[in-house]
C-alpha cells in the first residue's frame, strides 16, 4: 500500500515524462542527450532539464536583464544555449568564460532563423563555480596549441583538446572492440622490464640507488661512520668478554654465571659486526671491486628499465593462448624535440600464434580499416570539427583508408620506386639506396604521391631490423613489414618472429646483445616453439593520422618530452 504522503503513481510517471532523463551516475542530463539527437533536441521542447557545464561564451543582453550562455559539459562537441534572467543570480559572475554552472530549466524552441534547434530557459541556478576573467589563462579568443601545452591541466576545456580526447577514446574503444571480436585476449604486460626489446639502449632506468645514496649521504653527515679506532675498540671489548668466559669456564663457575658471560660476549660480537658494517659505508653509488655499479644492491637486484615495448612479454602468452594483444604505455629516452616524438606514448601490440607474415599484414590492414570506419560511424561530429579547423581532408582520408585495399610492395621494390623518382628529378633530403631505413619523406612519397593510398612495405634488410624478426631464406632480409599511411608515414611496424632456436640465438649475438637477459625468451623457442607474428601500432600516430594535427604533443593528455613532465 502506498504511503498517504506519496504522490500517485500516474503523477510520478507524468513528472518523469516531463523531464529529460539524468545521467545514471550524475545529477544532470548530459548535453549530448539533448542536442545530439537527430532532431537537434527540438522534440524535447517543453520538457524540464537539469544541465551542468562550463561557459564557453557568455554575454548579457537587454540592458543586463538576462544573459545568453553557451554551455558545454564535454559529452559532445556542441554547446547548449542557456538563457538566465538577472533575477536568478549575479549575471556578472555567471557569464565569464570558464565559469561552471548547474541550472534547472525548461527546454524551449528558439526564435526562427537561429542556428540552434533547442535552448534552455533557466528557472533556477543551483551552482556557480566562478572564474576571475583577469586571471583565467584560457580566454575565449583562439589560442595556439603550443600555448595550451603550458596549461595541460586546463587545456581539455578547449574545443580542440576535448575533441581530441573523444576521438582518442573512440579509437581505444574501437581497438578493444576489434580484437575482442576477433578472439584476442587482452594481456597486461609489465611497465618495468629487464630486457631491451629494440636493442637501441634509449631506455629510462628504474633505480633506487640514487635516492638511497642521497639518504645515506645525509645520514653519514648527521651520524658519521665509525673510525678505525672505534672498530678496534669494539674488537678489544669482544676479546675481553671472550677472556671472561674462558676464565669462568676454567674456574668451573656456575652455569648461570657462564651463561651471563656468554650473553655479554654475544652482544659484544653483534655490536662489533654493526660497527664494522657502518665503517664500510661510503657516500655515493655502490660500486663493485671492478668499479662498475653494484646493481645487486638495487631494488630489483639487477638493472631495470621502463619498457619500450610489451612485445617480448606478450609473445609468451601468444605461445600459450594463441591470439593476444597488449595496449599500454611505453617509454623512450630519446632526446628528441621533433613533432613526432614523445618520451611516453601508447602502443597497441597484437601477437598471433600459428601466423606468418601475410597473416600479420592482413590483421594490420583490417585493424586500421576498422578504426577508420569506427570514427566515421561513431565520432563524426568531432571529425567534422577537425576538418573545419585543422585538416579539410581528414574525413576523406578516413574514408579512403577504410574502403581501399592496401598496396603491398617489398622493400627492394620500394627502394627501386624511390630511385626511379630521384632519376626523374625528385629531391629527397635523405639518400636513397638499398640498405637504408626508409625516412618519413620516403614513406610519405610512397603513400601520398606514388600510390595515393596506404602501402605495406615488407622484407627489410636484416641489418636495420630487430633480432627477433624471422630471417628469410635469402639470408639478407627479414620477414618484417611496415604499414605506411598518408599524413604520418609509418603507422605500424611488425614482423613474423624468429621461431628457430639456433637462428635467434645467433641473431642476438650478432646484434651484440647479452644472452642472459633473453634466456626466458629463448625458452619459448626451446619448449614447443611455434610460428608467430605480431605488430605494434603507435596509438598517438593513429590519432595524428585521423585528426590531421601536426604535433604529437597535442594528441596525448599529458605529454612527456625532454624538459617537460608536467603534473
Amino acid at each position: 500500500m502506498a504511503d498517504a504522503s506519496s504522490p500517485p503513481t500516474d503523477q510520478l510517471a507524468a513528472a518523469t515524462l516531463d523531464e529529460v532523463p539524468k545521467a545514471l551516475f550524475s545529477d544532470r542530463a548530459p548535453i549530448r542527450s539533448i542536442i545530439s539527437r537527430p532532431d537537434g533536441g527540438s522534440a524535447l521542447a517543453g520538457r524540464k532539464a537539469r544541465v551542468g557545464g562550463w561557459v564557453k561564451t557568455g554575454r548579457k543582453a537587454d540592458k543586463d536583464a538576462f544573459a545568453f550562455l553557451e554551455l558545454n559539459d564535454g559529452s559532445c562537441a556542441g554547446n547548449l544555449q542557456v538563457i538566465v534572467e538577472a533575477s536568478l543570480g549575479d549575471l556578472g559572475q555567471i557569464v565569464p568564460t570558464g565559469t561552471c554552472v548547474v541550472v534547472d530549466g525548461r527546454l524551449m524552441l528558439p526564435p526562427a532563423g537561429t542556428k540552434q534547434k533547442i535552448e534552455l530557459r533557466a528557472e533556477k541556478v543551483l551552482h556557480v563555480g566562478p572564474v576571475d576573467p583577469a586571471k583565467y589563462p584560457l580566454p575565449k579568443m583562439r589560442l595556439t596549441l603550443e600555448f595550451l601545452r603550458d596549461f595541460v591541466h586546463l587545456r581539455s576545456r578547449t574545443n580542440t583538446i576535448s575533441a581530441v580526447a573523444r576521438i582518442r577514446n573512440a579509437l581505444a574503444y574501437a581497438t578493444h572492440t576489434f580484437f575482442n571480436k576477433e578472439g584476442f585476449l587482452y594481456v597486461h604486460t609489465p611497465i618495468i622490464t629487464t630486457s631491451d626489446c629494440e636493442g637501441a639502449g634509449e631506455m629510462f632506468q628504474v633505480t633506487t640507488l640514487l635516492s638511497e645514496a642521497e639518504r645515506l649521504e645525509k645520514e653519514l653527515l648527521e651520524n658519521p661512520p665509525p673510525t678505525e679506532a672505534d672498530v678496534e675498540a669494539a674488537r678489544v671489548v669482544v676479546t675481553e668478554k671472550g677472556e671472561v668466559v674462558s676464565q669462568l669456564k676454567a674456574a668451573k663457575a656456575s652455569k648461570q654465571e657462564i651463561g651471563g658471560a656468554v650473553d655479554q660476549l654475544k652482544k659484544a660480537k653483534e655490536s662489533l659486526a654493526k660497527v664494522e658494517e657502518r665503517s664500510k659505508l661510503k657516500p655515493g653509488i655502490p660500486k663493485k671491486d671492478d668499479g662498475n655499479v653494484d646493481y645487486g644492491r638495487d631494488f630489483f637486484a639487477r638493472q631495470a628499465f621502463l619498457t619500450v615495448s610489451g612485445q617480448l612479454q606478450v609473445e609468451s602468452y601468444a605461445c600459450a593462448l594463441s591470439s593476444v594483444y597488449t595496449f599500454g604505455p611505453t617509454f623512450r629516452a630519446e632526446n628528441s624535440h621533433t613533432s613526432r616524438h614523445l618520451a611516453e606514448f601508447w602502443m597497441v601490440e597484437p601477437e598471433i600464434a600459428f601466423a606468418e607474415l601475410k597473416d600479420d599484414m592482413n590483421c594490420a590492414e583490417a585493424y586500421v580499416k576498422f578504426m577508420c570506419q569506427w570514427l566515421l560511424d561513431n565520432c563524426l561530429e568531432d571529425m567534422e570539427f577537425m576538418a573545419d579547423k585543422f585538416d579539410k581532408g581528414c574525413i576523406n582520408r578516413l574514408k579512403l583508408v577504410a574502403s581501399t585495399p592496401f598496396i603491398r610492395v617489398t622493400y627492394t621494390e620500394a627502394v627501386e620506386i624511390l630511385e626511379e623518382a630521384v632519376k626523374n628529378g625528385k629531391k629527397f633530403e635523405n639518400e636513397v639506396k638499398w640498405g637504408i631505413d626508409l625516412a618519413s619523406e620516403h614513406e610519405r612519397y610512397l603513400t601520398e604521391v606514388k600510390f595515393q593510398k596506404p602501402v605495406i612495405v615488407y622484407n627489410y634488410p636484416k641489418e636495420i631490423k630487430a633480432f627477433y624478426m624471422r630471417l628469410n631464406d635469402d639470408l639478407k632480409t627479414v620477414a618484417a613489414m611496415d604499414v605506411l599511411v598518408p599524413k604520418v608515414g609509418e603507422l605500424i611496424g611488425g614482423s613474423q618472429r624468429e621461431e628457430r632456436y639456433d637462428v635467434i640465438q645467433t641473431r642476438i649475438k650478432e646484434m651484440g646483445l647479452p644472452l642472459e637477459p633473453y634466456e626466458w625468451y629463448l625458452d619459448l623457442r626451446r619448449y614447443g616453439t611455434v610460428k608467430h607474428s605480431g605488430f605494434g601500432l603507435g596509438f598517438e600516430r593513429m590519432i595524428l593520422f585521423a585528426t590531421g594535427l601536426e604535433n604529437i604533443r597535442d594528441v596525448i593528455p599529458f605529454p612527456r618530452y625532454p624538459g617537460r613532465a608536467d603534473l
